[in-house]
């Protein structure tokens, strides 16, 4: 448990829940993102849904023993999905075996007597990084997630847009090519070429190429080092000058840059967010990905569209379940 003094009482408390498949976390906060208390426990998801939605009760009831229990105006939730954000359900997300249509909206509702309201994680962080981040002050932005998937969250017209049944901004299914890395059970997807495990195989595929023709490759010298390859691994070695590795970091900025004019030239937004691999290593595909934007945008549809590193980095996570409960 972390707490964090401030100097005077808020007249509005939010609790944020932010529920993964190996750790989970209980935000308290106000409505200028100040974090008062925050509690992380192991998710066990063999323990299931129930037992694991009782400890987050638990928490929440906890907190309101020091907080005044009055002011808490409502509870967001941030989960990956699928699921359901206006019926309130969680629909068995791969990273949580066993939790199946669980109704956590109304269960929460019911318990605390106030407004929940649930968003799938990408939605969510585009949430944080549009209330308090790199998209602060903007009516439409894209947010991408670009860690271990590639996953999208939209804000338009200042508010989060979610599609028919929350299935809007799953750019990571976009084919790119007709071959590739498979990224989204899709091979040459948007996800297959940007994305922590589509930049690992696309790499483990090219070294292993290189190597079978005689080609040395300096950051993996060996077939046996082939399967230690990660796309950290690739990103040190490009920096270092590693020709094989800027190669393949040049083939991810090319669709990373391909995808981003398909978005601009759609949703014409504001600024277009970019987390995880790209925030870390954006000096080295910036540049890149503009050589590519300025060849396939709409020249005044890219004028207006600044391509921002997300600002919240590790901390997102609590900011993006609090960001739900505001909306």
């Amino acid at each position: 448990m972390m707490k964090q003094n401030h100097a005077k009482e808020p007249s509005t408390y939010y609790v944020g829940l932010d529920i993964g498949g190996t750790k989970c976390a209980v935000v308290l906060g106000d409505d200028d993102f100040n974090i008062y208390e925050k509690v992380f426990f192991e998710t066990k998801v063999e323990r299931g849904p129930t037992v694991i939605l009782d400890e987050f009760k638990q928490h929440i009831h906890r907190l309101f023993e020091e907080y005044d229990r009055k002011k808490l105006a409502k509870i967001g939730i941030s989960c990956g999905g699928p699921l359901d954000s206006k019926k309130g359900l969680i629909k068995s997300p791969p990273n949580l075996p066993g939790w199946d249509n669980i109704p956590i909206v109304e269960i929460l509702e019911q318990e605390f007597g106030i407004d929940v309201a649930i968003q799938n994680d990408a939605n969510a962080c585009a949430l944080a990084e549009w209330m308090m981040g790199a998209g602060k002050g903007t009516e439409n932005m894209i947010f991408l997630t670009f860690g271990t998937g590639m996953g999208a969250g939209l804000i338009l017209n200042g508010k989060i847009y979610s599609g028919t049944n929350d299935l809007g901004g799953e750019v990571g299914h976009i084919r790119m090519a007709e071959d590739g890395p498979v990224g989204f059970g899709k091979a040459g997807s948007f996800e297959g070429f940007c994305s922590g495990g589509g930049i690992a195989r696309l790499a483990k595929s090219t070294v292993e190429h290189k190597l079978k023709n005689g080609i040395t490759v300096g950051f993996c010298p060996s077939a046996e080092d082939i399967d230690a390859i990660t796309a950290k691994s690739v990103f040190s070695a490009a920096i270092q000058g590693d020709w094989v590795a800027l190669e393949i970091v040049k083939t991810t900025a090319e669709y990373l840059g391909r995808a981003l004019a398909i978005l601009i030239d759609t949703l014409n937004p504001e600024c277009i967010v970019i987390g995880s691999i790209y925030a870390r290593n954006e000096a080295l595909l910036k540049p890149l990905v503009y050589k590519v934007l300025e060849k396939e945008a709409i020249p005044e549809a890219l004028e207006v569209c600044r391509i921002l590193p997300a600002q919240l980095g590790d901390k997102i996570g609590d900011y993006a379940a609090l960001g739900v409960a505001m909306q």
